[in-house]
């Protein structure tokens, strides 16, 4: 394979990786089934992170959590797509002061919706940028394993 057909392949590598995103991963964004209702243990298997996060995020008062008659939480849809959002915003990056003004933000109405709006988009730029570093580091990453792959093995 010769260089430069090496960094493309590299390049293309890291900018349409061959797994890409799941369809399903983002249906958990809307999840619509308003019967559905999950004790902590299965909330925190489901949205793979640890049940204290889900504590911490009801204290902090990022989400409020139904308890039902022995005291135990109850996550209902609504709860579940907030966690979704919430977990998927912090494993992007956003720092837990923003997702709270965030979350107030919301909370206060659809008055704010431009402010949230901004929120988004200036954390859409963030992420972007990151990408493209990202991207870059993978490409370089990738043009490497093509060069080891044509180099003579000892």
């Amino acid at each position: 394979m010769e260089v430069d057909d090496a960094l493309r392949e590299a390049l293309r590598l890291a900018v349409d990786p061959p797994d890409g995103v799941a369809i399903e991963s983002l249906r958990e964004l809307a999840r619509d089934n308003d019967a559905t209702e999950w004790d902590i243990a299965t909330a925190a298997e489901h949205l793979k992170i640890n049940p204290h996060t889900l504590r911490y995020y009801e204290r902090i008062g990022l989400v409020q959590v139904a308890r039902d008659n022995a005291g135990h939480r109850r996550y209902d849809a609504a709860a579940v797509r907030r966690l979704v959002f919430l977990t998927r915003m912090r494993t992007s990056g956003m720092p837990i002061s923003d997702l709270r003004r965030y979350i107030e933000l919301v909370d206060a109405g659809q008055s704010t919706v431009p402010e949230r709006l901004d929120m988004m988009l200036e954390h859409r730029d963030t992420l972007r940028a990151q990408i493209a570093q990202l991207q870059l580091a993978l490409a370089a990453t990738e043009y490497k394993i093509a060069t080891y792959a044509g180099a003579p093995q000892p």
